[in-house]
């Protein structure tokens, strides 16, 4: 497990990048973070992929249950 200072900067990293990503409009850019942070930390590239990946998991899973409640919804007014 890493150093929990390390989950703390991949955190924060992730945060900003997933911000920048957003206004950018480029959603495979942690991936070129992710290269940069390997270049020099291994450790830190992990914790941030991570971090990443486990925001974008939950983006996603609130997005799909959105949209069934919208269905469902939808399905209720239509009856």
């Amino acid at each position: 497990m890493a150093d929990p200072v390390v989950i703390e900067m991949a955190n924060k990293l992730a945060e900003e990048c997933l911000a920048v990503q957003n206004e950018v409009g480029d959603d495979r850019l942690f991936m070129q973070v992710g290269d940069v942070l390997g270049a020099s930390s291994q450790t830190l590239e992990e914790a941030f992929l991570t971090a990443i990946r486990t925001r974008m998991a939950n983006d996603a899973g609130r997005k799909f249950l959105a949209q069934r409640l919208k269905a469902h919804e939808d399905a209720q007014k239509a009856e």
